[in-house]
């Protein structure tokens, strides 16, 4: 049995997920993972920083880079808790990243919805880890909301 699977490692993304819950955010949380280890954690941070573009993704491709000293994450793995937008799927395609996980779909800002081929095409997909946990996270924080 591998401890070290898809699903730990979106729980860990989920983890992430719940702190931006806790700062009033969109509950979306990210990590990359080399080798079996975490490099890089985080969670959106748009309405903190008032910056659009602080998706959890797009910070956690900035620390991973700055964790490996390269602009490059094909040895990577990125779990995030929800399909990544046409933005952060364009930066995945310029970083390069090995693979994406992601828990829910995004049914109305997902890349799938504008292009699937904005994703790197040696970019491993894999979507579905953790679904319900992942998707009711978002839904019950915009419930609340509302």
């Amino acid at each position: 049995m591998d401890l070290f699977n898809d699903e730990f490692f979106m729980k860990e993304a989920l983890k992430e997920a719940k702190r931006a819950l806790d700062k009033d955010e969109v509950p979306i949380g990210a990590v990359i993972v080399h080798n079996n280890t975490v490099i890089a954690r985080a969670h959106n941070l748009t309405e903190s920083l008032n910056d659009v573009t602080a998706h959890a993704e797009m910070q956690a491709f900035t620390a991973a880079e700055n964790y490996l000293g390269g602009k490059y994450l094909n040895d990577c793995i990125l779990y995030v808790t929800l399909e990544p937008c046409v933005m952060c799927a364009g930066a995945a395609y310029w970083a390069q990243v090995g693979k994406i996980v992601y828990g829910a779909d995004d049914k109305k800002r997902g890349y799938n919805i504008i292009n699937e081929d904005i994703i790197h095409p040696k970019t491993v997909i894999t979507k579905g880890i953790l679904e319900y946990e992942c998707s009711n996270l978002i839904k019950k924080f915009f419930i609340k909301k509302r």
